[in-house]
C-alpha cells in the first residue's frame, strides 16, 4: 500500500511542474505586452504635449500681432481725425474768402455803374476798380493756396483711410486665424473630455447606479451618502477615488488657455425632509448643496486644484424621473459631474 501511494505521488509532480511552467510563460508574455503598451503610450503622450506647446506659441504670437495692429489702427484713426479737423477749418476759411470775394465783386459792379453815369468820376472809379482788382487777385491767390493745401490734406486723409482698411483686413484675417486656433483648442478639450469619460467609465465598470447622460456622469446619492447625511461613506469614497484619479491623469493634456472646471451638481428627491433631517438641514436645497460640497472637498483632498472644482446645489428643482416610487426617488437623489469651461 505504501509503495503504491508513493508511485502515485511521483506521477503527479511532473504534471504540476508543467502547469507551473506554462503559467510562468503566460505571465511573462502578459508583462511583455504591458511594457510595450506603456512605452507606446508614453511616446504618444510626449508627442501630443509637444504639439500643444507649439500651438500655444502660435496662439500667443497671433494675439501679439493683433495687439500691435490695434495700436497702429488707433494711431491711424487719431491722425485721420486730426486731418479731418484741419480740412473742416480750411473749408470754413475758403467759405469766408468766397464771401469776401463776392462782396468785392458787388462793389466792383457798383463802381463800373458809377463810371458809366459820370465821366468825371470815371478816373476815380477806375483807380478804385484797379485797387479792388488787385485785392481780388490777392484773395484769389490765397484761395488757390488754400485749395492746394486742402487737396494735400485730402490725399493724406485718403492714405490714412486706405491704411485703415488694410489694417482692418489684417485684423479680420488674424481674427479668423485666432478663431480657428480657439476652435482647435475647443476640439482638443472635447477629445480630452472623451478620454476622461472613457477612463472613468472603465474605472467604474458596469454599475447600474452610475449613468452617463450626454456630457455628464450621474451618481445616485445612495452609493455616496447615507439617508439624510452629507458625510461620504467608505463605498462612496472608493468610487470618487476612481474619478479623481481619472481627472488627474488627463488634466495635464488640457490646453493651458482653456479655463476648465469639474462642476459637481447636487440634487435631492421631491420628498419633504423628516423631523430628524430638518434638525440638520434647512431644506432639500441645503442638503443637495452640502453633499456637493462634501464631494468637492474629497476630490480636492486627492490632489485636484480647488480652482478646478465647482459645487452647486439644486434641491429637488430638476428631477430626471417623474413619480414618487422608490426607484424614481432614488434616481432623482443624485450627484452629477460635468467637465466644462468656467
Amino acid at each position: 500500500m505504501a509503495r503504491r501511494r508513493s508511485r502515485s505521488e511521483a506521477n503527479i509532480w511532473p504534471g504540476f511542474v508543467d502547469a507551473l511552467s506554462t503559467l510562468l510563460l503566460v505571465l511573462m508574455f502578459i508583462l511583455s505586452i504591458f511594457v510595450v503598451a506603456q512605452f507606446y503610450l508614453g511616446d504618444r503622450l510626449a508627442s501630443v504635449k509637444n504639439e500643444l506647446a507649439s500651438k500655444d506659441d502660435e496662439l500667443a504670437r497671433l494675439i501679439a500681432q493683433i495687439n500691435n495692429l490695434n495700436d497702429q489702427l488707433g494711431l491711424a484713426t487719431s491722425e485721420r481725425d486730426r486731418l479731418a479737423a484741419q480740412v473742416l477749418a480750411l473749408e470754413d476759411t475758403i467759405e469766408k474768402k468766397d464771401a469776401e470775394l463776392a462782396g468785392l465783386g458787388l462793389a466792383l459792379a457798383a463802381s463800373q455803374s458809377a463810371v458809366a453815369a459820370s465821366a468825371e468820376e470815371l478816373e476815380a472809379e477806375k483807380a478804385l476798380s484797379d485797387e479792388q482788382k488787385s485785392e481780388i487777385a490777392t484773395l484769389n491767390a490765397q484761395i488757390a493756396a488754400l485749395r492746394r493745401q486742402l487737396a494735400s490734406l485730402q490725399e493724406a486723409l485718403d492714405a490714412a483711410e486706405a491704411k485703415d482698411i488694410e489694417q482692418q483686413a489684417q485684423i479680420e484675417n488674424l481674427s479668423q486665424r485666432l478663431n480657428a486656433a480657439l476652435a482647435r483648442k475647443v476640439q482638443e478639450l472635447q477629445e480630452v473630455r472623451s478620454r476622461f469619460f472613457e477612463a472613468l467609465r472603465a474605472a467604474l465598470g458596469d454599475r447600474t447606479d452610475i449613468k452617463v447622460v450626454g456630457d455628464r456622469f450621474i451618481f445616485e446619492s445612495d452609493i455616496l451618502f447615507g439617508s439624510c447625511s452629507a458625510t461620504l461613506g467608505e463605498a462612496g469614497k472608493l468610487e470618487l477615488e476612481k474619478l479623481a484619479t481619472a481627472l488627474l491623469d488627463i488634466q495635464g493634456d488640457i490646453p493651458t488657455e482653456v479655463n476648465w472646471v469639474l462642476r459637481v451638481d447636487g440634487h435631492a428627491d421631491q420628498s419633504p425632509l423628516g423631523p430628524s433631517c430638518r434638525a440638520k438641514f434647512d431644506s432639500n436645497l441645503d442638503l443637495s448643496a452640502q453633499r456637493a460640497i462634501s464631494v468637492v472637498e474629497f476630490i480636492q483632498s486627492r490632489g485636484v486644484p480647488e480652482r478646478r472644482l465647482l459645487a452647486t446645489g439644486s434641491g429637488s428643482a430638476a428631477p430626471i424621473v417623474s413619480g414618487f416610487s422608490g426607484s424614481a426617488l432614488a434616481q432623482n437623489r443624485r450627484i452629477e459631474f460635468k467637465l466644462t469651461e468656467r
